[in-house]
């Protein structure tokens, strides 16, 4: 499952529709303004909210959370020992951790879980500019969480190239 996302949808207080490689509108990303906190929420076609992603208070390092329902999914923030700036570990509720790394902010990188790929974000499918694609790999794999991931790890290299 391929799906298109706009880079402007990081902005917080903007909305945007992610649509699927046959143009249909899946997912809304909706960017929350006024908050103290940067906040998303992703939601289907209906509106109905599928995750909330928001950035974690009171944290020595830049954190996003992701929740469903009010639960906790996932936790997202760079890894703290490795070389390469471009290196997120996303732990998941139920214990296990998702590996990211590639060229984050070039919008080329993968997600992995132990050792195989759930998803491709990539801009080399794509001709619209501004644009990247979320290739989900594995048909076993959340493309809502994975989405959300992709729009985190994104928005924390973002946030780290303004401070540096």
């Amino acid at each position: 499952m391929r799906f298109l996302v706009r880079d402007r949808l990081l902005g917080v207080g903007e909305d945007y529709w992610i649509e699927d490689e046959h143009g249909r509108k899946v997912f809304l990303v909706d960017g929350k303004a006024m908050r103290l906190r940067d906040t998303f929420e992703l939601k289907d076609a209906r509106g109905r909210v599928l995750i909330d992603i928001h950035q974690k208070m009171f944290a020595l390092r830049d954190t996003m959370v992701i929740e469903r329902d009010g639960e906790g999914l996932a936790t997202i923030r760079r890894k703290r020992l490795s070389l390469l700036r471009n290196h997120y570990r996303v732990a998941l509720a139920e214990g296990s951790e998702l590996d990211v790394s590639g060229k984050i902010l070039d919008r080329e990188f993968v997600v992995e879980y132990d050792g195989g790929t759930l998803a491709v974000i990539s801009r080399r499918w794509l001709r619209l500019r501004e644009t990247y694609g979320v290739d989900v790999v594995r048909e076993d794999a959340d493309p809502a969480l994975l989405i959300a991931v992709a729009v985190c790890v994104i928005h924390l290299a973002e946030k780290e190239r303004e401070d540096d």
